[in-house]
C-alpha cells in the first residue's frame, strides 16, 4: 500500500538522497533535526519503511543488526557489496545466487521464494589506506 506523499516524507526522501550512501534512521533524523525541520524520529522510520516498500529506497541490515537505508538507484531486485569502513555500496548482479535460491526453494516444495543478500567487506580504497597505515 503506497503512502501519501506528505512534505515530511518528501523531506526524508530528499535527505536520504543527499546522504549519498546507506544511513540509519537515527543518523538521518539527526541530520533533519540539525536542519530544524521538526520531523520526528517515528516519522523518519515510517517514511523510510514506506520508501523501501515502494522501491524508492534500498534497505539492508548492517552486520551489527541495524537497519540502513539509501536512495535506490536501481529498480527491481538487486544485491549490494558494501564496505564496512566507509560505507561505499555497489549494486551487483548475482545470477548464480538467484538460480540457487529458486532451486533450493523448489527442492523443499516452496514457491515465490524471496531472499536478501548483502556482502560486507573492505573496498579497495579502504584496503589501500589500511595497508599504508601498517607500513
Amino acid at each position: 500500500m503506497a503512502q501519501r506523499n506528505t512534505w515530511q516524507r518528501e523531506r526524508v526522501r530528499s535527505a536520504l538522497g543527499e546522504a549519498g550512501g546507506f544511513v540509519s534512521a537515527q543518523a538521518l533524523h539527526a541530520t533533519l533535526r540539525a536542519q530544524d525541520t521538526g520531523i520526528g524520529l517515528a516519522t523518519v522510520y515510517r517514511a523510510l519503511a514506506g520508501l523501501a516498500e515502494d522501491g524508492a529506497a534500498d534497505s539492508l541490515q548492517s552486520p551489527e543488526g541495524e537497519a540502513l537505508y539509501r536512495a535506490c538507484t536501481t529498480g527491481g531486485h538487486h544485491h549490494h557489496l558494501i564496505c564496512r569502513e566507509c560505507g561505499t555500496a555497489v549494486e551487483i548482479a548475482a545470477t548464480p545466487v538467484e538460480k540457487w535460491a529458486k532451486s533450493v526453494a523448489a527442492e523443499h516444495g516452496f514457491s515465490e521464494a524471496e531472499h536478501v543478500i548483502d556482502i560486507f567487506g573492505r573496498c579497495s580504497s579502504c584496503t589501500a589506506a589500511a595497508e599504508a597505515r601498517e607500513r
